[in-house]
């Protein structure tokens, strides 16, 4: 019995002895007197959230965190009393009971302007106006300086200021203390570009880079404009994410504005080479694969060349090449050219001479007018059977492009829209045994492209990407060759690249995207494509349509030889084994 006895005390003691020794928490908080605010509000000021550790002078914290607060929301006079603080040694948890005494209200009266050494009298009134009549806030007046100091520098003023030269308060009664505020505002001067610098752009030329920022020597400061330049140049795609230019004064009392570039490799090579055995004896084996060389900026002067070779399989084969002059003779507008041959298996070859010309209306939009001239011809078969008409088109198209992106590898913010009218007049010459009295020689054809891309960041290094986009083709006569192609890596992953054809495709592009650094990122995505291709009875065509769709997972990464782009894709009822793996670098023409 007395041994029973020693172990409860000894049980006791060590329960004891562990509440003493345990830190306690906080259980609860529980506001009164609160008129103005809510108790979330007051227990968001506090920041001691249940289970927080109550230490040493915890109850001077939480006085003053409260007054800071309601000193900012204009309750100048408040009074703050800790009614209970209550911590038993038997418990773990204490309970703290506040009452607040919010006093009287701060009301704005007036905002009294002071202008030092300004140029001319910038109304810059209308910050802070809305704020008379209102509650004294310290976080909605920094906010008005704030904007008035932005307008400042938009206006010219990069060195302007703004600060609170007195505050006069009146009391008008108990419940009422009427606020006025002086602002003074010092200029600092209106500064304009006198000099441009470059540095970083060992092969650039500096006229390319002042030429992407339209921007004119002794033209007045703006920060709005300058905000805007690290977009522009990143869309040339030559140097790394390029960071805000710096303004300065140099010892002539010139405005300098300093351009800092880094420049990337921008001539791309990305080839693969395979050998395919002959399948029995006394065969043919045949090699596949593909070449693309870009080649931007060449000699520092922004022009671009761009070769494209794939082998299909034995008889198919595409060959694509690109030429870019910017700026012609120092004027907004950029020549394209381009050459494009393909040979589809056994049925025809066709071939593309194309040119464009592009006019930069201002920084984000520009408008195109496209000239082609294209041949189809049908291969020659042992037994007649026919795959297209041979055929000439002539092409006109016009085209209007909105790129608002802050980078064109790894945008976070911005839209890329894309839309074109192609119309083609095509001219039948044969082969003559499937020319009837019914086949019309002329033809004429209109293309309808759609392009839309839209970029969110939902919170830091996550964004939300989604591409709509969809062509159609308008003719009374339609060839395999005029048809669209749908499938593969830029358009709807999990199916092989231009698997269906169709006169009329859609396709939608969904990506979660996780910023790995500034253009490198993972990215799980959603796809989804549709085609269709009408029936024609005279030639035994049946109608195709279908819906397909797409999922998996990717990764761009940026390397020294160009943005690698990597995703694994699955298929409408594919098994995981079926899986396809696109690869390769992203296009940077």
């Amino acid at each position: 019995m007395i041994r029973h006895h020693k172990n409860c005390l000894l049980l006791f003691l060590i329960g004891f002895l562990s509440a003493q020794t345990l830190p306690q928490t906080i259980g609860s908080i529980e506001i009164t007197g609160n008129e103005t605010f809510s108790n979330e509000t007051f227990l968001r000021w506090i920041q001691l959230p249940a289970g927080s550790q109550v230490f040493s002078g915890i109850t001077d914290t939480i006085e003053s965190r409260i007054k800071t607060n309601l000193s900012n929301e204009g309750f100048f006079k408040s009074e703050v009393r800790i009614v209970d603080f209550i911590a038993r040694p038997d418990s773990q948890k204490a309970s703290i009971n506040i009452n607040v005494k919010e006093g009287p209200e701060a009301v704005i009266e007036s905002f009294n302007l002071f202008y030092e050494n300004f140029e001319e009298k910038l109304l810059l009134d209308k910050y802070f106006e809305k704020l008379q009549g209102k509650r004294f806030s310290k976080q909605q007046i920094e906010a008005s300086i704030f904007s008035a100091l932005t307008f400042l520098e938009d206006y010219g003023y990069p060195f302007g200021r703004i600060f609170i030269a007195s505050i006069n308060m009146k009391e008008e009664d108990d419940d009422l203390i009427l606020v006025e505020i002086n602002l003074k505002v010092k200029s600092g001067g209106k500064q304009k570009i006198k000099l441009i610098e470059t540095a970083g752009n060992s092969k650039t030329k500096d006229y390319v880079i002042i030429r992407e920022l339209r921007l004119q020597r002794g033209e007045h400061y703006s920060q709005k404009r300058i905000n805007e330049f690290p977009k522009r140049l990143n869309r040339l795609r030559f140097f790394e994410p390029v960071v805000e230019p710096e303004f300065y004064l140099n010892s002539a009392g010139e405005g300098v504005l300093k351009i800092q570039v880094r420049e990337k490799q921008t001539n791309n090579f990305d080839g693969i080479l395979g050998y395919i055995p002959a399948a029995s004896a006394g065969g043919k084996g045949y090699f596949t694969g593909m070449v693309n060389i870009t080649l931007r900026n060449l000699f520092g002067t922004g022009r671009a060349a761009a070769l494209s070779w794939q082998q299909l399989d034995r008889n198919s084969q595409q060959l694509e090449l690109k030429y870019l002059e910017p700026w012609l003779f120092g004027f907004p507008f950029n020549i394209n050219l381009a050459l494009f041959q393909r040979k589809q298996d056994t049925s025809y070859v066709q071939r593309k001479v194309e040119g464009a010309l592009d006019y930069l209306a201002t920084e984000d939009i520009s408008a195109s007018l496209m000239l082609a001239s294209e041949e189809v011809i049908p291969s020659v078969l042992t037994v007649p059977v026919f795959t297209v008409f041979k055929s000439n088109l002539f092409t006109t198209g016009i085209g209007l492009k909105i790129d608002t992106r802050d980078d064109p590898y790894a945008p976070t913010e911005g839209i890329y829209f894309l839309t074109s009218y192609n119309f083609s007049q095509k001219k039948i010459s044969g082969p003559a045994e499937f020319i009837t009295s019914e086949t019309k020689t002329k033809i004429n054809l209109q293309r309808i492209a759609l392009h839309l891309n839209l970029f969110y960041e939902i919170f830091l290094r996550n964004v939300l990407a989604l591409s709509l986009n969809g062509k159609e083709l308008r003719a009374s006569l339609i060839d395999q060759s005029d048809l669209f192609k749908l499938g593969g890596t830029n358009t709807l992953r999990g199916y092989r690249e231009d698997q269906f054809l169709g006169s009329r495709i859609m396709w939608t592009n969904l990506e979660y995207r996780l910023l790995l650094t500034k253009r490198s990122y993972t990215f799980l995505f959603f796809d989804t494509g549709y085609y269709l291709r009408n029936a024609e009875v005279t030639r035994n065509i049946p109608k195709l349509e279908a819906f397909n769709y797409g999922y998996g997972l990717g990764l761009n990464i940026e390397t020294d030889i160009g943005v690698i782009g990597v995703s694994f894709a699955l298929g409408k009822g594919d098994s995981f084994s079926e899986g396809k793996i696109h690869f390769g670098l992203i296009n940077e023409f």
